[in-house]
C-alpha cells in the first residue's frame, strides 16, 4: 500500500493524519483510549510528531502491548543478476561463539543481521535456525531471551537473526500485514530468503535442515516464509503469531491481532474484519505453534487459525482425510501448565504441534529474563521447537 506516513511528502500535517488513523481504527471496532490499542495509538502519534523519524521508535523493555505501527518505505539498493536470487552480503568472517553483524541487500532493500557460529562446529554440514524478532526487539535481545545460542553450542547449528530496520517500521516490526511482504521474491521475504541463502553459501550448512521461527510480528513473518519459500525451510516455529494472509493493511492487522477474522460476534466482531482480503496458504510445511491463552496483544484464537491453515494444507498435499490429533496436559518445572496437541499423519509422523500456555501472556515461553517479552515459567519453547525441527523426516535425525 502507499505509505501515508512517509517523511518525503510535504506538507506534513500530523494532526490531520492522526485523525485519519483514529477514524480507521474506530471503523475497525478498536478502542484506542485504553488497553493494548492505546499504546499503539500513542506510538503512532509520537512518530508523527517527530515527522516520522526513526527516533520515535520504542526501545526494548517498553510497553509489551505494542506490536505494529505504520510502516515506512524501505530504501532500495541496486543489485546484480537475478533479483529473486541474488544480493550482496558484507562483513568479516565470524569469530566462533560470538554474534557478528553482516548486511544483505537486493532489489527490495538492505537489512542487517547477526550470525552466531558455535565454538565447536561438527564435522558434517550444520543445521541452521533463522530467528525473527518481535517488535522493538533487537537480535541481541532476542538471542538473550530465547537462549537459542546456548542450544546452538549444545547441538551444533548456526543461528541467524535478521533485523528489521527503523526506516522500514518505526517500532522495528516485520511488516507481515503488507501485501508486498506476503509474496515470494518481493519485499521483506526476499531479503530474509537472501540472507539465508548467503549464509548457507558461505558456511557448511545442510540445506535439508534450515528452519525459521519467530515471536509476534516475527512469528507472523515466519509463517509467511514457510508459505513463500517452502523449498528453503524444513519446518516453521510460531510463537504468539498470526496466520498467513490475515491482513493487508493496518486496520485489518489490528483486527486480526484482536481475533476479528470470523466475525463470530461480541467484542471480536469488527465490520472491517469481514472485508479482509485473505490469501489462502497452500504449502504443507511442518509447523509448531506456541501461544498463551491470556495473550491480549495477539489473541490466542490466532494459534488455532494457524493450525487450521496448516492442517488443510497437509491434507491437500497428502490427499488424506485428516491428521490424527492427540492432546496431553502437563505442568512445566517453572510452574506453567500447558496443553500440547500433536497432529500426526497416517504413518504416525508428527506434522504439526500446538502448545497452549495456560495463563500466559505475550511472551516467549521458558525464556531468559535478560531478554524482553519472556516468561521464565516455561515450558521451554526454544528446546521444544528445536526437537520438533530435527525430528522432521526432511531434516533427518538429530
Amino acid at each position: 500500500m502507499k505509505n501515508p506516513f512517509g517523511s518525503q511528502a510535504p506538507p506534513f500535517d500530523a494532526k490531520s493524519i492522526t485523525e485519519t488513523i483514529q477514524r480507521a481504527l474506530s471503523a475497525a471496532g478498536l478502542d484506542t483510549t485504553s488497553g493494548p490499542m492505546r499504546s499503539v495509538n500513542e506510538t503512532i502519534q509520537r512518530a508523527l510528531s517527530s515527522g516520522g523519524s526513526a527516533s520515535a521508535a520504542r526501545s526494548p523493555g517498553q510497553d509489551p502491548s505494542v506490536i505494529d505501527v505504520a510502516p515506512r518505505v524501505a530504501g532500495s539498493t541496486a543489485d546484480d543478476g537475478d533479483p529473486a536470487r541474488r544480493g550482496r552480503v558484507t562483513g568479516d568472517p565470524p569469530a566462533r561463539g560470538t554474534l557478528v553483524t553482516r548486511e544483505f541487500g537486493n532489489h527490495a532493500g538492505r537489512r542487517a543481521y547477526k550470525l552466531y557460529v558455535p565454538k565447536h562446529e561438527p564435522g558434517s554440514p550444520m543445521p541452521m535456525v533463522v530467528m525473527l524478532h518481535g517488535c522493538t526487539q533487537s537480535a541481541e535481545d532476542f538471542a538473550a531471551g530465547t537462549r537459542m545460542n546456548r542450544l546452538a553450542e549444545e547441538h551444533g547449528f548456526l543461528v541467524v537473526y535478521p533485523e528489521q530496520a527503523a526506516h522500514a517500521n518505526v517500532s522495528r516490526c516485520w511488516n507481515w500485514f503488507q501485501s508486498q511482504d506476503q509474496v515470494r521474491d518481493s519485499g521483506e521475504p526476499s531479503m530474509i530468503a537472501g540472507i539465508v541463502r548467503d549464509v548457507a553459501r558461505l558456511h557448511d550448512v545442510d540445506p535439508r535442515r534450515i528452519f525459521v521461527a519467530g515471536l509476534s510480528a516475527g512469528a507472523a513473518m515466519a509463517v509467511i516464509m514457510g508459505e513463500t519459500y517452502p523449498e528453503l525451510f524444513a519446518a516453521v516455529g510460531v510463537h504468539s503469531g498470526l496466520p498467513y494472509g490475515s491482513a493487508h493493511d493496518i486496520p485489518s492487522a489490528l483486527a486480526a491481532m484482536k481475533g476479528g477474522r470470523s466475525g463470530s460476534g461480541g467484542a471480536g466482531r469488527t465490520p472491517h474484519a469481514a472485508k479482509t482480503r485473505r490469501k489462502k496458504p497452500a504449502q504443507a510445511v511442518p509447523t509448531i505453534v506456541f501461544h498463551g491463552d491470556r495473550d491480549h496483544t495477539v489473541q490466542h484464537s490466532n494459534a488455532a487459525e494457524i493450525i487450521r491453515q496448516a492442517t488443510d494444507a497437509h491434507i491437500a498435499a497428502a490427499g488424506a482425510s485428516a491428521l490424527q490429533a492427540s492432546t496431553q496436559r502437563a505442568t512445566a518445572p517453572g510452574g506453567r501448565s500447558y496443553s500440547r496437541t500433536v497432529h500426526a499423519d497416517a504413518s504416525g509422523q508428527p506434522r504439526l504441534e500446538s502448545w497452549t500456555l495456560h495463563g500466559a501472556g505475550h511472551a516467549w515461553s521458558g525464556g531468559d529474563t535478560r531478554g524482553t517479552y519472556t516468561d521464565a515459567s516455561g515450558p521451554d519453547a526454544s528446546s521444544e521447537m528445536l526437537r520438533f525441527f530435527l525430528a522432521q523426516p526432511r531434516a533427518g535425525s538429530a
